[in-house]
């Protein structure tokens, strides 16, 4: 691989390189990145990847190759505190409780950090309102007009990667600073030719996020919050102005409150929650919130109108900073104001336009429909040379599902098989019969399954889910039968779960999507990956319908070209959780009769782990008990 990737640096171009988990690519792309002597850019899928080069991979080269050069690892603009927010934010003036604890917390360590990135603060709650008033977005710079410039975290951190050979970065980053380079201040990657795409099977996902638009309840609530603030920062003095901005802010959280509330009865038929959702918006959902939309606009160009007024009357040379604050705010107030407008209209064919429910956050979104173009001409057609890197690229033996949805049309092309003795190190249990995973009955029946694999495995298992349906009541099922410590997705923070799990003895964890992929447990801990159903993406979701309508309406097949591909690189995801080292050993089990009575199922099962396939729960006693050499 190591040869392919300095060949790729040598002569340009696409090197698309699928090697299989136990390779060891990060160091094999790594090598010929720092002997080729060029600044080479390095963009992760997860932040436990990227800390991992920093931290681990780059100090073991820089001690094996003998040759000088720099690194810098660059996370997203919200991680880092905004030195200048902080100083803004008032004591006690309208907080929630939490900010009591934490704010002095947050302003003794901002004294103290080097890097400013809120990994630093491992006691800080990951879902803390606080952080969110204090991070450094780009809505809230400043840029060179921000009193404290030059000691701001992103500008040290933009400086220190542009003197940097290697500068490494995750794909949430990648695309958000592809999609606002426009912005002078939004950017923060500098220019390379070079770049290394690790767990590049998860780009398409995140462009889609990032190349969209979205106006959300959180979003309006901010910038309320930050207008709010010029008079509690003392910023807006005068009482008439003070008035003013304070019958803006009333009116748009009046009018925010009454626009989502709408929305959420013109998508649901009800205001109340009902868990994380995501509904397409249609020319009818659309027209039911217009008169309520019409209000929220108006309400917005009142804040503008506002701000503008106050801003024209803060022109003094010591006032300058507070002028850029509000420029600032009148800027995103626009800025909303526009999203909102095209989000309503709903009428660009290349964008899906729907509404997400998620926690108690109403998100109106417009997404990409095919992100090939996008990828292409931001980021592949910017570089010289592009790696793109996993452990799962292909499916039927090739590269062509990748290469249609990212947009590559030329590449060199490697494939190389993991060095895991798949044969020694798993089996692959299928149950003999189990109901159709759509009917009733199969919740049930995989309840009972789960079971007597645990029982034989003593816990030490991921039970992947595709839905909380399904995970809740397999989970009623093995708290009443085992004694096993049973951890549950969304019960306390990812790293938090994770923790606890490799902590625990015979524990297990039962947990839905985010726990398909970048997870890694080495060893004992993990001895088992049992997954209840093929991971199909539900044809529901409006991103996933509308990109079986396109595939559809170019005269493909979508099941075959989209959905089967699709599904087949979230099963070899999260199969891969279980052997991560040459001394693992497990169990892998799909529970989903599909993979056997369905044609496609010999896709999937030719795309798995060439483990030994078993049918009878006593064939996974006899496999556990063998030693293993």
């Amino acid at each position: 691989m190591a040869g392919a990737v300095a060949s790729a640096f040598k002569d340009g171009g696409v090197l698309l390189a699928e090697a299989g988990t136990g390779t060891g690519k990060t160091l094999a792309y790594l090598v010929p990145a720092v002997l080729s002597r060029q600044r080479v850019l390095i963009s992760t899928g997860t932040k436990n990847l990227q800390e991992q080069i920093f931290f681990k991979d780059i100090p073991a080269l820089r001690e094996a190759l003998g040759v000088p050069f720099t690194a810098t690892c660059m996370k997203g603009r919200a991680n880092y505190v905004c030195l200048h927010r902080l100083d803004q934010l008032n004591d006690g003036a309208g907080m929630i409780a939490a900010h009591d604890v934490f704010l002095p917390i947050i302003r003794d360590w901002s004294t103290r950090t080097q890097t400013g990135d809120r990994a630093e603060l491992e006691d800080l709650p990951e879902d803390v309102p606080l952080w969110n008033e204090v991070a450094a977005t780009a809505d809230t710079c400043l840029g060179t007009e921000c009193p404290r410039y030059d000691e701001c975290f992103v500008t040290r951190m933009r400086q220190r990667a542009a003197e940097s050979d290697v500068v490494i970065v995750n794909h949430h980053l990648l695309c958000a600073d592809a999609a606002v380079r426009q912005n002078a201040f939004g950017e923060v990657i500098p220019p390379c030719t070079h770049a290394i795409l690790d767990e590049a099977h998860q780009l398409e996902d995140i462009a889609t996020q990032y190349f969209g638009f979205s106006v959300s309840t959180y979003r309006l609530e901010e910038l309320a919050r930050d207008v709010e603030r010029l008079t509690t920062a003392g910023l807006v003095t005068e009482p008439r102005d003070r008035d003013q901005i304070a019958k803006a802010v009333e009116r748009l959280r009046d009018r925010t409150r009454g626009f989502f509330n709408d929305l959420a009865y013109a998508h649901r038929g009800s205001e109340r929650a009902r868990g994380e959702e995501r509904i397409r918006t249609t020319p009818s959902s659309a027209a039911g919130v217009s008169e309520s939309a019409a209000y929220l606009t108006g309400a917005l160009d009142l804040v503008e109108a506002a701000l503008k007024t106050i801003q024209l009357k803060t022109s003094a040379p010591d006032e300058t900073s507070a002028a850029d604050q509000i420029a600032s705010l009148a800027r995103r107030a626009g800025e909303v104001r526009t999203d909102l407008r095209f989000l309503l209209r709903a009428s660009d064919p290349d964008y899906v336009y729907f509404v997400e429910f998620r926690g108690r956050g109403v998100f109106l979104r417009a997404s990409p429909i095919d992100v090939s173009a996008i990828v292409r001409d931001l980021l592949l057609d910017k570089m010289r040379t592009t790696v793109l890197t996993s452990a799962t690229l292909t499916v039927d033996g090739g590269f062509g599902y990748i290469r249609d949805r990212l947009g590559i049309r030329h590449a060199t092309e490697i494939r190389l098989p993991s060095e895991f003795d798949f044969e020694r190190q798993a089996v692959l249990y299928l149950p003999p019969r189990m109901p159709d995973p759509r009917s009733q009955e199969f919740a049930g029946a995989a309840g009972r399954q789960v079971v007597e694999i645990l029982k034989r495995t003593h816990g030490r298992a991921f039970v992947l889910f595709t839905s909380y349906a399904t995970l809740r009541a397999v989970q009623a099922l093995a708290e009443m039968a085992l004694d096993y410590p049973i951890f549950v997705q969304g019960t306390v923070p990812r790293t938090q779960l994770l923790k606890q799990f490799r902590a625990t003895p015979h524990s297990v964890l039962f947990a839905t999507a985010s726990f398909w992929q970048g997870v890694d447990v080495v060893g004992d801990a993990l001895s088992c990956v049992i997954v209840d159903k093929l991971p199909f993406a539900s044809p529901g979701d409006p991103v996933t319908a509308a990109r079986i309508d396109s595939i559809r309406a170019r005269g493909g097949e979508p099941f075959d070209e989209y959905q089967v591909p699709l599904a087949i690189l979230a099963l070899q995801q999260g199969l891969g959780r279980l052997i991560r080292h040459r001394r693992d050993r497990g169990v892998l089990a799909v529970l989903d009769p599909r993979l056997r009575t369905k044609g496609y199922g010999r896709r999937f099962l030719a795309s798995l782990p060439p483990a030994p396939v078993v049918h009878e729960l006593d064939s996974l006693s006899t496999f556990l008990a063998a030693d293993f050499v």
